[in-house]
């Protein structure tokens, strides 16, 4: 008896604890993402932010050509040896996937922001924010359905990447959707998920599905989790409408507003 009480002592204390599980959960009607991961110890509010080059932090590596569009693309290491484990099985299958956009820091993400803000880029309806909107939460909101604010966007991270193109109308007929058919089937199997999933009951804020969009969850799911533990709106400033961060609740909605699968 003593024996088998013992064994059973050394069990349980011994047997190692399950992992955490990220959760969205629901309080006062905003997303929270659960902080119980463990988060790596160089990641910071200046990394959540984007406020560091990736071509010289030494977690990048540049993207070889034939896997983007352009030159001079940065991923985390370890986001881009999943991706290109993902791109070769995508093209056993006949699916090619092309990155045509990945990290971005701060300064990159305040000209894609303040060129949509002033009208000299238009948005993705084709209209001039400045003049269509005048009232400054009405503009951000209409730059927002598809563009982050800097200091808030996932690209800062250097876990998400754009593939293959940016128009929703690509992804629903002919190769695209093929290619948007095959990573709802593969991506996890590499450690990727697509964050903006079509809005619903279990996305109600947030930017609009973006169905070239997905994220290396591994790592990106801590940085999920420490934005959620340090983020604040107050925190999105130093560019043009930034004002607007608080009262629209950018870190709520739209940093935390992701599909709760991707979160686990």
């Amino acid at each position: 008896m003593h024996k088998f009480l013992i064994v059973l002592v050394f069990l349980s204390t011994c047997a190692p604890a399950p992992p955490p599980k990220a959760a969205v959960a629901e309080t006062s009607g905003e997303s929270l993402v659960d902080t119980s991961f463990e988060v790596q110890s160089s990641f910071s509010r200046d990394y959540l932010m984007g406020k560091f080059d990736p071509a010289t932090h030494p977690d990048f590596i540049e993207i070889a050509a034939g896997y983007a569009n352009r030159p001079g693309m940065y991923l985390r290491r370890d986001a881009y040896e999943a991706f290109l484990s993902m791109h070769a099985a995508a093209l056993k299958a006949g699916v090619r996937l092309q990155i045509i956009s990945a990290a971005r820091n701060f300064t990159a993400q305040k000209g894609i922001w303040e060129a949509k803000w002033t009208g000299s880029r238009l948005i993705e309806n084709g209209k001039n924010a400045a003049q269509a909107y005048p009232d400054p939460v009405q503009r951000a909101l209409k730059i927002l359905e598809y563009s982050s604010m800097p200091g808030s966007s996932r690209h800062h991270w250097g876990t998400d990447i754009d593939l293959n193109n940016l128009s929703p109308e690509f992804f629903k007929s002919g190769q695209g959707k093929k290619i948007h058919d095959w990573l709802t089937a593969h991506a996890a199997e590499y450690g990727f998920c697509q964050p903006y999933s079509p809005k619903g009951a279990d996305r109600p804020y947030g930017y609009n599905e973006e169905a070239w969009h997905w994220s290396y969850t591994p790592v990106s799911r801590q940085l999920m989790a420490l934005a959620g533990q340090i983020l604040k709106n107050e925190d999105i400033t130093g560019f043009a409408g930034a004002e607007t961060a608080k009262e629209i609740d950018v870190v709520g909605k739209y940093v935390l507003g992701i599909y709760p699968g991707c979160l686990k």
